[in-house]
């Protein structure tokens, strides 16, 4: 009975082991697969400045990437003005496997020249802070004032500066 325990526990934890590390392998090829997209726009990331954020989310899908989540930020803390758009190419599922690895985790931070309406707070509530098409449009003809790439200094990196 105690070796059928012991070859039971041993199973699981083998399984367990096995999901975790294909779960973190999926992760780290996510990463690799984003973060030289990200990487190749930083140095030119200063042309959109000024400009719609159309023209930039037409880059991101030049590069094939996608955004699949969202968020909008004050500039200032306390604050109740949104200026910051937040987007992510990943799930929110992935996010487990990011923190609980201490895994770096590729996104972008936009800077508006002009206030976000707060019309975002009800799209957002409504799309389940998921990136659609009709929150694209909202955003397109707002000019950027600055973008910050966030998360690409390799997957396991400890160096969490921003470009």
């Amino acid at each position: 009975m105690k070796t059928i325990l012991k070859t039971f526990l041993i199973i699981n934890l083998f399984f367990i082991y096995n999901c975790k590390a294909q779960t973190t392998s999926e992760y780290i090829d996510f990463y690799n697969d984003v973060a030289p997209k990200l990487n190749s726009i930083v140095p030119n990331k200063t042309q959109f400045y000024g400009q719609n954020f159309s023209n930039f989310i037409s880059e991101l899908q030049n590069k094939n990437l996608d955004v699949i989540i969202f968020n909008y930020d004050t500039k200032t803390d306390p604050g109740s003005k949104y200026y910051i758009l937040k987007l992510y190419f990943a799930p929110v599922t992935m996010w487990s496997i990011s923190t609980d690895n201490d895994l770096q985790w590729p996104s972008l931070s936009i800077t508006f020249e002009n206030e976000i309406p707060k019309q975002i707070e009800t799209l957002a509530e409504q799309n389940n802070m998921q990136w659609t098409y009709n929150i694209q449009q909202f955003f397109a003809n707002m000019k950027i004032e600055s973008i910050r790439f966030i998360g690409l200094n390799g997957y396991d990196s400890t160096d969490n500066s921003l470009k």
